[in-house]
């Protein structure tokens, strides 16, 4: 389940934060090695070892020498705070300028976006 517009890398890298989100990657655990994400995606060793440094020259990741690399502690609250940067941004932005665009006031939009959110619970 990789996303198409990004390169290869990205995807590697994008998958492994992910994870490391959702808890599937607690902190001191190790992740796949390179060969191990080359195998299961069908690319280049060198490929997914560009994704995972990737993450380890973020913080995310940090290397164990011999043995792989391991998740950082702290790596899910660092995660969480590169996204929330870039969130207002991606969504809620455009989010507003759409709802401006069909008439859709605050109040409305508030709650569409609550109406939405108790769905999901």
């Amino acid at each position: 389940m990789l996303h198409e517009e990004l390169p290869l890398f990205q995807q590697i890298a994008e998958q492994i934060a992910e994870r490391i989100l959702n808890g599937s990657y607690p902190e001191e655990s190790q992740v796949p090695s390179k060969n191990e994400l080359a195998a299961f995606y069908r690319i280049n060793p060198t490929t997914a070892a560009n994704g995972v440094n990737m993450l380890a020259e973020q913080g995310i990741l940090y290397k164990k020498r011999g043995i792989g690399m391991f998740v950082s502690p702290g790596a899910q609250d660092l995660l969480r705070a590169q996204r929330r940067s870039g969130f207002t941004q991606q969504y809620v932005t455009p989010m507003l300028h759409e709802a401006k665009n069909l008439g859709i006031q605050v109040p409305e939009l508030l709650s569409l976006i609550s109406k939405e959110a108790s769905h999901d619970q």
